[in-house]
């Protein structure tokens, strides 16, 4: 194995937590090896065996709460209630649902054709697990997306192994130590600790690559898989937005703009980062946010109610948020509250509104990943939703209206993956419908049928009756009579 170390530091106070190995090329061969080995006995144990150690997993998850919390807000700087509800609260929902419905979702299909040429015969469709399974994770969510990936893998059948961030390594070891602990067959379940090098090796080798990260690197995923016609699913940035629209209810409007533009400080794909708001009520809404946003409090999170905006994870992001700052006001933008980076030890940025702001910058073009919000002022719904889908990607978005119904019907006119009306991004936590974007915010989803499916192999099985076997099938010449009688035959069956 690979001797370089990768020092792994809290974002929040710079120490050294701890140095992990970066896996060349041969070490990685190594790990999916074994998971190759071991996936057959795993896949036999069938959906009952496999779901008793996913739900001892939960269990552990819960009787060891206070030391995964720990672990993942050391790594990333977040708070600590972004790790227990939404890391935490998602991984153990995760294991949950997945070991109960992994069999329904997975178990033959059995149906009739209702084409001539079958009719009569059985078709069965079955799903089969792939093998080794391949996720590479973000570092903004090192349980819910990390781990969150590998759940419905484990419940299909396959073995995975895990390549998670660089720069939060640490929950997914400790994954993976509580699932030795919850009796996983060995090999079944392995973390590849390194950077892109490691990420290469195992698109390599791997039957099908399940990737979270930003819409750059995300290219360079599906062409490394492209060359050896590995298939992948892809969840990539956003540049989620809310509209907010006259009567709708103002208050809730900016607890949930501010609540989800902040959490995980912004350093989240379903975040929300971008307001429209319609010019009658933009001044109310916007004082709303900006005294909201004024009152949180930033800073590295020592425990319950510390602090409610945690540190930038990664070292590069810090000065992308800058640079959009920058590139807002340099264009006429202004800041209404925030607007810096911290002073002192770690990596902060003040929580910061934004206004003034149009379609040439940065701020509403690109995606921030960061503790920012900027507040533009629409003329009403046709101005909202052209400006929602003039953008390059589609992952959620927000609408708040008077009604459900007007809700719901401009959310029918967003090109996104998913919309909240009245709410913004729970969409997540509803394990049973897809979540997945549009255009450049990725390819494929997780979570319903189709989240666990695409492990799967799907295959198709003809039964004939014996009753049609009795005769050895010939070869019949065919004449204009029996084409004439086949074409009166498809009339009747299909007519209108």
């Amino acid at each position: 194995m690979s001797t370089t170390l990768i020092e792994v530091r809290s974002p929040a106070g710079g120490e050294l937590l701890a140095s992990v190995p970066a896996l060349d090329a041969a070490a990685v061969a190594e790990l999916v090896a074994r998971a190759r080995a071991a996936q057959p006995q795993w896949a036999a144990l069938g959906f009952d065996g496999r779901a008793k150690v996913l739900s001892r997993m939960r269990r552990w998850l819960l009787e060891h709460a206070e030391q995964v919390i720990e672990t993942i807000a050391s790594e990333t700087g977040k708070t600590y209630e972004d790790a227990q509800l939404l890391e935490l609260g998602y991984a153990v929902s995760a294991l949950s649902f997945w070991a109960r419905r992994a069999g329904g979702y997975l178990g033959d299909r059995r149906f009739f054709a209702r084409s001539p040429l079958v009719a009569g015969r059985r078709l069965v469709t079955r799903y089969a697990p792939r093998g080794v399974i391949g996720v590479i994770g973000p570092w903004n969510y090192p349980l819910l997306n990390s781990f969150g990936d590998a759940i419905p893998a484990l419940a299909a059948g396959n073995s995975v192994v895990l390549k998670p961030s660089e720069l939060t390594p640490l929950t997914s070891l400790l994954v993976a130590q509580a699932l030795r602990e919850c009796e996983l067959p060995d090999g079944v379940f392995a973390v590849a600790t390194g950077a892109g090098e490691t990420a290469e090796a195992l698109i390599d080798l791997v039957d099908f690559v399940m990737f979270t990260g930003s819409t750059a690197t995300g290219r360079k995923v599906a062409m490394r898989a492209a060359s050896s016609l590995t298939p992948f699913a892809l969840e990539l940035g956003g540049k989620d937005a809310l509209v907010v629209l006259e009567g709708a209810p103002l208050e809730r409007a900016a607890n949930v703009a501010v609540f989800y533009g902040m959490i995980n400080a912004g350093q989240s794909c379903v975040s929300v980062e971008r307001v429209y708001a319609q010019a009658s009520i933009y001044d109310e809404l916007l004082e709303k946010i900006v005294a909201k946003v004024g009152a949180l409090r930033v800073g590295e999170p020592s425990g319950p109610a510390s602090v409610d905006v945690g540190a930038i994870t990664a070292p590069r992001q810090l000065e992308i948020i800058e640079a959009h700052v920058a590139d807002a006001l340099a264009k006429g933008a202004r800041v209404a509250v925030g607007g810096h980076r911290r002073a002192g030890a770690g990596r902060f940025f003040e929580p910061t509104v934004l206004v003034d702001v149009d379609h040439s910058m940065r701020c509403m073009m690109e995606e921030t990943f960061g503790p920012t919000l900027p507040v533009m002022k629409v003329s009403g719904a046709d101005e909202a939703v052209a400006l929602v889908n003039d953008s390059p990607m589609g992952l959620g978005a927000a609408v708040f209206a008077a009604d459900l119904e007007r809700g719901e019907a401009l959310a029918r006119r967003l090109d996104v993956g998913a919309v909240c009306v009245n709410d913004a991004a729970v969409n997540y936590f509803a394990l049973e419908a897809p979540m997945g974007g549009h255009k450049a915010s990725g390819i494929g989803v997780r979570h319903g049928p189709d989240g666990i499916r695409k492990y799967c192999t799907a295959q198709t099985i003809l039964l004939s009756p014996r009753l049609m076997l009795r005769r050895e099938p010939q070869f019949y010449p065919y004449t204009k009579s029996s084409a004439k009688l086949v074409r009166r035959l498809l009339n009747t069956l299909y007519r209108r």
